[in-house]
């Protein structure tokens, strides 16, 4: 398909120095520059889930933590140091 762009001159120019240097046409280098953004701007795949590591030990907690209250938490863990 034909079309008509409208582009900076010294763009024009960068771009078809790039061009001679590659040895490739115009029209290939600017078809290579809209599949590279396009690719770009498609949203990426998920990533993989992964697995939350899980600790199965025994024993459960200490005697006299309440398990709700956060300063009775950090209290606890700052005993073990």
């Amino acid at each position: 398909m034909k079309i008509t762009l409208d582009i900076k001159d010294s763009l024009l120019a960068n771009a078809k120095a790039l061009a001679a240097q590659k040895r490739t046409s115009l029209t290939r280098l600017i078809e290579e520059g809209l599949e590279l953004r396009l690719r770009s701007a498609q949203p990426t795949s998920k990533a993989p889930k992964r697995k939350i590591p899980v600790f199965n030990g025994r024993g459960g907690m200490v005697a006299g933590v309440n398990p709700v209250s956060n300063r009775a938490m950090l209290d606890a863990a700052d005993d073990d140091i």
